[in-house]
């Protein structure tokens, strides 16, 4: 193995145990061979491929949408999901920060009547020009910046093993998909979300007010997952309480854990089980501050 590969990870059990896995998975013969059509491997995206505090990077795209609803019909302040935003409620933004899913089920109501109708292309020019303009608060830097390192060199190990990699999210799906080409090197086609049904109307596709499935968190992960490909994932990745069900139908699960300050953030909230549960699930719990030597890239810190 190339002394390049994981080259941001820090020596150390943990880089030790993704490269042996991925590598044992594409060894015939190996006890831990995993035949190439089942190498499927799901990430979550907030807060295990880019920042999500001090909020993930979608939500003030959205609060602003639904903000400028109320400006143009004030008589929506009386409801949810507008009246716990106009209003600052800290338990609902904080349900929303940390994907509670009645919070989030509150919200894409909001957000499903704030595009409804609007076809892809326009809803893509509004995620463009939204990354375009804001950069994170801490940090100064386009949120296109923030993404892990050590993460993407994950994924480049993964593919030179004929994995097939997926981002599962409770995020907006057609969101991650407007940069995930770009930005992780993901297709469009591979990217898993909450999403609106669409309809062919009048000769365009367009959005309606209402949601595909379950929402991409806790079993929704899995269940959305299989519903694409067909099949459970054999390796996942996920940082938060809503990841534990992803991780545990996966031969190989790993924590992000948060706890370096410094260069990111440290918290545990909505993590507590994934962190509590991990070791005893024998997942791999990579510390940002102890097995990530790069954070970020060199435009941004290290």
């Amino acid at each position: 193995m190339s002394v390049e590969v994981l080259a941001s990870w820090s020596e150390g059990s943990a880089k030790d145990a993704v490269i042996d896995f991925v590598v044992e998975s594409a060894r015939h013969g190996s006890s831990g061979f995993i035949p190439t059509v089942e190498r499927i491997a799901a990430f979550d995206n907030d807060g295990t491929l880019w920042v999500e505090q001090p909020m993930p990077v979608q939500a003030p795209f959205l609060l602003e949408k639904l903000v400028a609803q109320v400006r143009a019909d004030p008589s929506l302040a009386d409801e949810q999901p507008y009246s716990g935003i106009v209003n600052h409620d800290e338990e609902f933004l904080r349900g929303l920060a940390q994907q509670v899913p009645d919070a989030v089920l509150a919200f894409l109501k909001g957000v499903g009547a704030a595009w409804e109708g609007t076809t892809p292309d326009e809803y893509e020019t509004e995620v463009r020009e939204y990354l375009a303009t804001h950069t994170h608060e801490r940090f100064g830097r386009p949120y296109t910046d923030l993404v892990y390192i050590p993460m993407m060199e994950l994924f480049e190990l993964l593919r030179t093993h004929d994995w097939r990699v997926y981002i599962c999210s409770g995020g907006g799906r057609d969101f991650m998909r407007v940069i995930a080409e770009d930005t992780w090197g993901i297709g469009k086609e591979n990217v898993i979300g909450s999403a609106p049904e669409f309809v062919y109307k009048e000769g365009k596709l367009v959005r309606e007010n209402s949601m595909r499935g379950n929402l991409a968190l806790g079993a929704g992960k899995p269940e959305h997952l299989f519903a694409r490909t067909g099949r459970l994932p054999r390796f996942a990745a996920g940082n938060g309480d809503v990841d534990i069900e992803m991780l545990e139908v996966a031969d190989f699960g790993l924590v992000v854990v948060h706890d370096d300050k410094e260069r990111e953030y440290a918290y545990t909230e909505a993590a507590e089980q994934i962190l509590d549960l991990g070791p005893d699930h024998g997942w791999t719990m990579a510390s940002m501050r102890d097995d990530w030597v790069t954070v970020f890239d060199q435009g941004g810190m290290t």
